[in-house]
């Protein structure tokens, strides 16, 4: 039971109580007529009263001298101990970054020798803000570097003055972390990073030689790379008869990268006596957490380097890939064997399928749109509905689809990449042709819904390409996705199953990627345009493909007119808004003049983008040009897209990619 406060107080013994009491007995003393006695207790109640009330003065006023006294201690305690305090400190305010208050070890930092409270944060330190402390971090982003010693900044935010509510000061603790700073460095500097090194074509270099070439050729490849791993301070083992494992620190790596590998370049002054030199693939796995997961990393580097063309090195980390070298002609190492597989595994699929769906990339040209047609007859003759996803307002293919529709087998081929959304289901196969990056694909949303993913394509895979794939055709040596398309038709199809108008299709894309058989042709090049040649193309129609209108051609020449030369590479911006189609064939164009090995057309499209085409005939590789810009391709032809963007912005950032290219 809680008792009301009064009658708690008068329970507890005390002199009141005690005065009370001696008063009432007076009175009652007084009342039974004993007054002598009356009179005694009386007057020793009064005597214990003053009494009382002086002692309780007396005690108050040295009560309140003790407690001032603590007072007094505990400030001089609280100024000491920030005037003493073992860490530099500082009181800045944010709105000028005046220094309100600091130690003497916090000037000291500084090399003043006395309190300078007109110094500025921003004068003391070139560079500082204030910002983060409204933003109500506790730590100051990036460590300071202040005469060769590294500072770890915390501070908090509080309020200066109390008659203005916008006046905030900062008050901040240094802690000198230099030395922690330079164990955590040396860290991360001596972490191991693993690469795998392949000799690209060792075959290559020692067909058609004898085994005391072969052996004087495999050790000037590794004597070379043995010294270069010496030089960085590296470990290299052979795990095969064209495979090395090599083991470099992390600053030797990073010091590499610098100068961006001149292993690469190097490997080319060893030269069979055929004539052909050696080229090598490495690929480096860097941030894995362990050193298998390092191991994982740099397989998938390799595995990628090749798939690009070879000649390169391939830098994975946790997030992204890093692309040096890839400025090497390519070596054909396809096979009939790997064409053969692949058909097979590819007509086993479209068996085990509900039906099959076909998409390029956007903007669908003749070699995307031939390939597609290789894939529908693949298709019809394993009796599986096959149905091409494309837009059929925005190609540059308009012809040859008009031609195709004709034909009763595609009068219904051609959807959009809505209808074919809703017509995929858990067994549809979606095989991807003429580019393997999902960005780029005719329909994102298709790509994502389909689980099962076949892609066939001769571009150089780039950093973001189609994962987790069924079937994986990606042949950076083949001339187009028809020839490709083409190889695996003579394994699966008879020649009888291959409509004109579908071989024409196929080689209108073989043309259109080597320029009439001029650029980027092979062997196998030309045994598919035979094969397709006896399956009843014929060149003239395939021409006629090729024809512009008039307005076309006009627009073709000015964009010519316009045109200058950097080096090597034409240039041409035009003003004007441009269809992508006349672009792509003026930067063709351009490749006949004299003197130029690669040719780039900039054009806006009218709604604030623009588009870059470029095309090469010399040693310049265009694809790690557009690579720079977001794009891709091959080493002949590429192309690229800036979005929200000015003409003139878009043609400085290719004179840099060409600045950086041959610098």
């Amino acid at each position: 039971m809680k008792l009301d406060p009064k009658i708690r107080r008068l329970s507890d013994p005390g002199t009141a109580i005690l005065l009370f009491f001696l008063a009432a007995f007076a009175v009652i003393t007084a009342c039974l007529e004993l007054y002598l006695l009356a009179a005694g207790e009386a007057a020793v109640t009064v005597v214990l009263t003053v009494y009382a009330i002086l002692s309780r003065r007396e005690r108050r006023k040295r009560l309140t001298a003790y407690t001032e006294s603590l007072v007094y201690s505990a400030e001089n305690a609280r100024s000491s101990t920030l005037t003493n305090f073992p860490l530099p400190m500082a009181v800045f305010r944010l709105d000028d970054s005046s220094v309100v208050w600091g130690n003497e070890m916090f000037f000291s930092i500084f090399g003043l020798a006395s309190k300078r409270l007109d110094a500025r944060m921003e004068e003391l330190i070139p560079g500082f803000t204030g910002k983060w402390l409204l933003e109500g971090r506790e730590q100051y982003p990036t460590l300071l570097d202040i005469g060769g010693r590294k500072y770890q900044l915390h501070g908090n935010l509080i309020r200066s003055d109390k008659g203005d509510e916008n006046a905030y000061s900062g008050v901040t603790y240094w802690v000198d972390v230099t030395d922690a700073d330079e164990i955590r460095t040396r860290f991360q500097e001596s972490r191991p990073v693993p690469g795998i090194i392949i000799l690209d074509n060792l075959d290559e270099l020692s067909r058609n030689q004898t085994e005391r070439v072969r052996n004087e050729l495999r050790d000037a490849a590794e004597e070379r790379l043995g010294q270069w791993c010496e030089s960085c301070q590296g470990i290299l083992r052979r795990y095969d008869r064209d495979r090395y494992l090599a083991v470099f620190e992390k600053k030797d790596l990073e010091r590499m990268k610098q100068e961006r590998f001149p292993i690469v370049e190097q490997m080319h002054q060893i030269e069979s006596p055929n004539g052909i030199t050696a080229s090598i693939s490495i690929g480096f796995g860097e941030e894995g957490d362990s050193l298998g997961e390092g191991l994982q990393f740099a397989d998938k580097a390799t595995e990628l380097a090749l798939s690009r063309g070879g000649d390169q090195v391939v830098v994975k980390n946790r997030l992204s890939f890093e692309f040096f070298g890839g400025r090497g002609l390519e070596v054909e190492k396809r096979t009939k064997v790997k064409s053969r597989v692949m058909a097979n595994t590819l007509a086993e699929l479209m068996r085990d399928s509900s039906q099959v769906l076909v998409m390029g990339h956007r903007f669908a040209d003749l070699d995307a749109v031939g390939a597609a047609a290789g894939i529908c007859c693949i298709a019809r003759k394993n009796g599986v509905r096959c149905r091409i996803a494309m837009d059929l307002e925005h190609n540059a293919s308009r012809s040859l689809i008009e031609r195709m529709q004709k034909e009763e087998a595609y009068k219904a081929a051609f959807i959009s990449p809505k209808e074919a959304g809703q017509l995929a289901d858990g067994r549809t196969l979606l095989v991807v042709v003429d580019t393997n990056r999902p960005e780029q694909v005719e329909d994102a949303e298709l790509l994502e819904k389909c689980n099962r993913v076949a892609v066939i394509d001769h571009h150089r895979v780039a950093a973001t390409y189609i994962h987790n794939a069924a079937l994986g055709f990606i042949e950076p040596y083949a001339s187009s996705a028809c020839e490709l398309v083409t190889e695996i038709l003579q394994e699966v199809t008879d020649l009888t199953d291959l409509l004109r108008c579908e071989a024409e299709a196929l080689l209108a894309g073989m043309v259109l990627d080597t320029k009439s058989f001029s650029i980027r042709t092979g062997e196998r090049t030309f045994d598919a345009a035979a094969y397709l040649r006896r399956g009843g193309a014929d060149t003239a129609e395939v021409k006629k493909l090729f024809q512009s209108g008039m307005d076309d051609t006009v627009a073709r020449y000015k964009i010519l007119q316009q045109a200058t030369l950097y080096g090597k590479v034409a240039i041409a911006a035009p003003e004007e808004p441009q269809n992508r189609v006349v672009a792509a064939k003026a930067a063709d164009e351009l490749l006949n003049i004299s003197g130029v090995d690669a040719s780039v057309v900039i054009s806006p499209d009218g709604k604030g983008n623009v588009n870059i085409s470029a095309r090469s005939i010399g040693e310049v590789n265009v694809q790690i040009l557009m690579e720079k810009l977001g794009g891709g391709g091959n080493r002949s032809a590429a192309a690229a897209q800036l979005k929200d963007v000015e003409l003139a912005d878009a043609v400085r950032s290719v004179y840099a990619a060409i600045d950086e290219y041959f610098g």
